[in-house]
């Protein structure tokens, strides 16, 4: 039976993050905003360069299949890259420069002028995360940042900062899916 009540109270705490999350007008508005900026570099030929580390790079791999391949509907495929994925390119930006490094010398790379950086960080202060949410100001690559916690340096860096208001990682993860999603159904909506 103690399982049960586990399992329980953690739907309880994860639709209470949830339903904090819905009534923070300022977040929910910056979903809605991100998912307009996207749309409008998507019409301008830009992309999408989405990084993270640990959930938060399987969080970033996973949204760019959506938008590469599909989410809900049949439609043309969207440019968007998880910079999380080439293990050669950061095991060699981790060795010969540092781990701080492996996001910020992809995006000098990759990031063109119509492009967005999408920053994933449960905490909002990963290191190698706020170093590229640095790189791409530097280049004026607008940032979106999807955080938790109270945001962190990567939410003060950032041009649009989606804050989960919470401690635990894994209700943030999990709000976090869920707003990947709203990102895409709106995106795919706007086609």
């Amino acid at each position: 039976m103690g399982d049960i009540q586990k399992v329980k109270d953690i739907l309880r705490e994860s639709i209470s993050v949830k339903e904090r999350f819905l009534s923070d007008e300022v977040n929910v508005a910056a979903v809605a905003e991100a998912a307009e900026l996207m749309i409008d570099r998507f019409d301008k030929g830009g992309k999408v360069l989405v990084f993270g580390n640990g959930g938060s790079a399987a969080d970033s791999q996973h949204f760019a299949a959506e938008l590469v391949v599909r989410f809900e509907k049949e439609r043309k495929a969207l440019p968007c890259v998880a910079l999380t994925t080439d293990t050669s390119i950061i095991t060699a930006a981790s060795n010969d420069y540092s781990f701080e490094r492996i996001f910020s010398r992809q995006l000098e790379a990759l990031a063109g002028p119509d492009d967005v950086a999408f920053a994933v960080s449960t905490s909002g202060n990963s290191p190698n995360v706020l170093e590229a949410v640095k790189s791409a100001r530097e280049k004026g690559i607008p940032v979106i940042s999807l955080t938790g916690r109270d945001g962190g340096m990567i939410a003060r860096e950032s041009d649009i900062a989606i804050t989960v208001k919470a401690d635990n990682t894994a209700r943030i993860q999990e709000v976090h899916s869920v707003i990947l999603h709203m990102i895409c159904k709106i995106i795919e909506e706007s086609l």
